[in-house]
């Protein structure tokens, strides 16, 4: 008996790796790769999420995946090639309902509980086993950030030896009366009137003016994807998101972590210099206070002059923050062998 469900589990793994059909990346063209997958259906109809893979030259079987923020997608092939020219393989997710996972007649970024982005990583978990990844780093970028570490208090027995937080979406960046009485309404309200409408503003994001080539950045993105004007949230999305920021305080990740946040954040609804060396959309204290809970190894790296998105910010900022990532990835013993 045991010697069939041994062959049926590989059998099984065989399938699935079969099943993994790549295509060319058609957003970042050469070099990349997509593989679309069907989640199924929810409560608002057909899901899907999509894996984006630029294999390295150089490297064995460790690899980073990568998930990305709110109102957000992966674009940032920079990242993905620095990465593997030091011999990582280089994942990334699209989540459902964002960029590349978005479906025609879609409301973009609906979520009513955390949870139900971790099919959409272990689909991308099964990808990477499928092209022989046998150790990674999870990587999570502001609500990318919380989902990748809600993902570990919950997963923790997984490939991943490591989490690595970029300016990670920990807590909400409100005032007192915002935070404790406001957001948990929104959030409640959100569990009976779950497409109820929360507005962000009427204004462009000074954040995103500052990446956006044409406007103060350096940086090409699809702005139906990634907004420059913040869309309005949903309620549930509102819940979903408090629920998980309270959640992963508990300290239940059980792998090293490396947190890095700017060294100040920016205020305001009109653009100016100061968006461009500072984190525009959280407060990088909440990122310092609430870090240290997420688990009992924990490294908080500071990064002058760095923007929200560290990878995406100015030259010296973002050559810092590389340094800071490789250093901690080879102290830890996580360098991946050419």
């Amino acid at each position: 008996m045991k010697t069939f469900s041994l062959l049926a589990l590989l059998l099984s793994c065989a399938i699935s790796a079969e099943a993994v059909v790549w295509t060319p990346d058609t957003v970042l063209g050469a070099g990349f790769e997509v593989h679309s997958v069907d989640q199924g259906t929810d409560y608002s109809g057909p899901v899907r999420s999509t894996v984006v893979r630029h294999r390295s030259d150089c490297g064995d079987s460790t690899a980073i995946l990568y998930i990305h923020g709110y109102n957000d997608y992966f674009f940032q092939d920079e990242e993905a090639e620095r990465l593997a020219d030091s011999c990582y393989h280089f994942y990334a997710v699209d989540l459902r309902k964002y960029g590349r996972s978005l479906t025609n007649g879609q409301e973009p970024y609906e979520l009513r509980d955390i949870s139900e982005y971790y099919a959409d990583i272990d689909s991308a978990v099964a990808a990477m086993r499928g092209d022989g990844i046998r150790r990674a780093i999870l990587m999570g970028h502001s609500t990318g950030g919380l989902v990748a570490s809600s993902y570990m208090s919950h997963q923790p027995d997984t490939m991943f030896r490591a989490l690595v937080l970029n300016s990670p979406f920990l807590d909400w960046n409100m005032n007192a009366f915002m935070q404790k009485v406001a957001t948990p309404a929104v959030g409640l309200l959100g569990k009976l009137f779950p497409h109820m409408k929360i507005s962000q503003g009427s204004k462009d994001s000074p954040y995103g003016e500052s990446l956006l080539r044409g406007r103060h950045g350096e940086w090409d993105f699809n702005t139906q994807w990634k907004t420059i004007r913040p869309r309005k949230v949903e309620a549930s999305w509102v819940g979903a998101i408090t629920r998980a920021q309270k959640n992963v305080r508990k300290g239940r990740i059980n792998v090293p972590v490396l947190l890095m946040h700017s060294d100040k954040s920016a205020y305001g609804d009109e653009w100016s210099p100061e968006f461009q060396h500072a984190d525009g959309v959280l407060n990088v204290n909440d990122m310092k206070k609430q870090g240290p809970k997420l688990g009992d190894d924990v490294d908080l790296h500071t990064i002058p002059g760095g923007m929200h998105d560290l990878f995406l910010s100015a030259h010296d900022a973002r050559e810092n923050a590389y340094s800071t990532l490789f250093d901690w990835l080879y102290g830890r013993g996580f360098k991946a062998k050419k």
